[in-house]
């Protein structure tokens, strides 16, 4: 299966096969970074042009100085999301300063939802959202292509049925 991340390599024996988030959430993101704070930098900047000088117009480099910062910080937080269907449970790792990993059994699954708003349909995106009885377990997986997120909420569907009616 292709990934975007590139971080699913051959595993271990027993070890999980991680997958990587696709590329399109990460152009997505990086592209309303770009409008919103292009936008605010122009305003700020158009503003302050206007009503306080020229040399206070400079204050608009920030949101653009923020842009840069966003765009790398960004890209670091996509290369960390990936999920593994493991026999028993789904694996959903994420965080680049403070890692968290979430395990949901199949059995503990409640509901599995796709979602997909206005953006993310643009882009060709969906998510997959996770609800089980402990709300602290509830977990999303974003920015997948609809097929796969179709095929992943039928996957964990199928098993979670299997799974809860032998407890």
């Amino acid at each position: 299966m292709e990934t975007g991340s590139g971080q699913d390599t051959e595993p271990a024996a027993g070890e999980p096969v991680w997958i990587g988030l696709p590329p399109g959430l990460l152009r997505m993101r990086r592209l309303l970074l770009v409008v919103w704070l292009g936008l605010i930098a122009l305003a700020l900047g158009g503003l302050l042009g206007l009503f306080a000088g020229p040399a206070w117009a400079a204050f608009a480099l920030l949101p653009l100085a923020v842009i840069a910062w966003g765009w790398v910080m960004l890209g670091r937080n996509w290369a960390s999301w990936r999920y593994a269907e493991r026999a028993d449970d789904l694996l959903i790792s994420r965080g680049v300063l403070w890692r968290e990993e979430t395990v949901v059994p199949y059995g503990r699954m409640q509901l599995v939802e796709v979602t997909s708003g206005p953006v993310e349909r643009h882009f060709g995106l969906a998510s997959v959202q996770l609800h089980t009885a402990a709300a602290a377990t509830d977990a999303t997986i974003p920015g997948l292509d609809p097929a796969e997120a179709e095929r992943l909420r039928d996957r964990l569907t199928e098993l979670g049925e299997a799974r809860s009616a032998g407890l």
